[in-house]
């Protein structure tokens, strides 16, 4: 392993074979960590950011509870532990807020068990193996600015955020001290999600402090450092430009 802050540790970010899970991916690399990547279907692409930053990939539907617990348990077997797991997986479904027979129990269903249940899930397996860790155990849940201010893609989704933040508190406050929980909630950012999104991604970069939106560097800047700061849980960090002060 490269020497680093995280040199010695394992970690599993779901969802990293692009956007903002590959930048977690590629910074924890970078500080040392052992990264396990993981996709529900885009196989190649997450093969190929393993490769690239020297870690391995595992495929999993984490929606699936049983699927989510076997990659846990597949990760912490081939490693010899887990000290960092990244919840980062998530799914959405554009639909007006003023469209509620849009927003049907299926899509609510299909949302939570992803961004919602999947995280506590995927925790609950990892509780045994973070308890262990030899420099205590960090666990980043990717939430949005939707779960903190009345906007984003539909109501299920910021629904879901706002329930994986306070679901970040609750499991801090549970699990210390062996482990830590904090959450990042980005606004809009430049991803392959947003990549057709121009004239959106430029009135948004127009009316914020920091004139411009969120690269998937930014969000995972902040992971990195709340993954190595050992004093920080409970927290849920926004990282959007400043637009909640002005929308």
């Amino acid at each position: 392993m490269t020497a680093g802050r995280l040199a010695e540790r394992v970690a599993l970010v779901t969802g990293s074979s692009s956007g903002i899970g590959a930048a977690v991916a590629r910074g924890l690399a970078a500080e040392g960590a052992h990264v396990v990547v993981n996709s529900r279907s885009s196989t190649a692409a997450g093969e190929a950011v393993a490769a690239e930053i020297g870690g391995s990939y595992r495929q999993a539907d984490v929606a699936d509870p049983e699927a989510g617990r076997a990659l846990v348990a597949a990760v912490a077997g081939d490693h010899g532990g887990l000290d960092i797991l990244v919840n980062n997986a998530g799914t959405t479904r554009l639909i007006p807020h003023a469209d509620l027979e849009a927003a049907t129990p299926e899509i609510w269903a299909e949302i939570y068990a992803t961004n919602v249940i999947a995280p506590f899930v995927l925790t609950t397996a990892a509780v045994p193996h973070l308890r262990v860790a030899p420099h205590g155990g960090a666990i980043v849940n990717i939430g949005s600015l939707a779960g903190v201010r009345p906007t984003g893609s539909s109501i299920p989704y910021a629904a879901s955020k706002a329930a994986l933040h306070h679901q970040t508190r609750l499991l801090a406050a549970a699990l210390g001290p062996e482990i830590r929980v904090n959450a990042v909630a980005p606004g809009l950012v430049d991803t392959p999600w947003t990549a057709d999104w121009h004239d959106f991604k430029a009135d948004i970069a127009a009316i914020t402090p920091m004139r411009r939106v969120a690269l998937p560097d930014d969000v995972a800047e902040l992971v990195l450092t709340q993954v190595t700061s050992t004093l920080v849980t409970g927290e849920v960090w926004v990282v959007d430009s400043g637009l909640r002060l002005v929308r």
